[in-house]
């Protein structure tokens, strides 16, 4: 199996937020957020691995600024890690105001999914290369952050 780049996979997506996104104040839902999360982590996923991938977990998820009918919302994807049949994607989201200009930093998540073969089971991935300095710190964070998911997971089965 090949490796690839980082690049290989990355995606930057933008949507206007509209009406149908939003509370009756005109704040954009959090949950119409993180379907764009997904949505964006997913398609890095799926670039990378070429298959079919599912999500596992999202790490810890906090709106740091609000979104409004009107503005954009960006979302910024790239792969930080590959095991063996699973893969950390990080999304940074953005949010500009169209009118002022305004480019405000929304939320972070990093994002786990899992690719599946044909019949449901997990798959094994190609590796991951990591060429710059900037990838080379995710990939390590990103792995840092993979032992503690796995130990938090070994916890829950003993006390289980």
């Amino acid at each position: 199996m090949e490796a690839k780049s980082v690049k290989e996979s990355l995606v930057s997506i933008a949507h206007v937020m509209l009406p149908q996104d939003a509370n009756i104040m005109g704040n954009v839902h959090g949950g119409s957020i993180m379907n764009n999360i997904d949505n964006a982590a997913g398609v890095v996923a799926v670039r990378h691995v070429r298959c079919n991938a599912v999500t596992a977990s999202i790490d810890r998820l906090d709106f740091h600024n609000p979104v409004f009918i009107g503005d954009l919302l960006t979302l910024k994807a790239s792969l930080n890690y590959a095991g063996k049949t699973s893969m950390e994607i990080g999304v940074r989201v953005e949010t500009e105001d169209l009118i002022t200009g305004e480019i405000r930093h929304t939320a972070s998540a990093y994002l786990t999914f899992v690719a599946m073969d044909r019949i449901g089971k997990p798959k094994q991935i190609p590796p991951l290369i990591s060429e710059t300095d900037e990838e080379k710190r995710r990939r390590s964070e990103a792995a840092e952050r993979r032992k503690i998911r796995l130990a938090e997971k070994k916890n829950k089965k003993h006390k289980g």
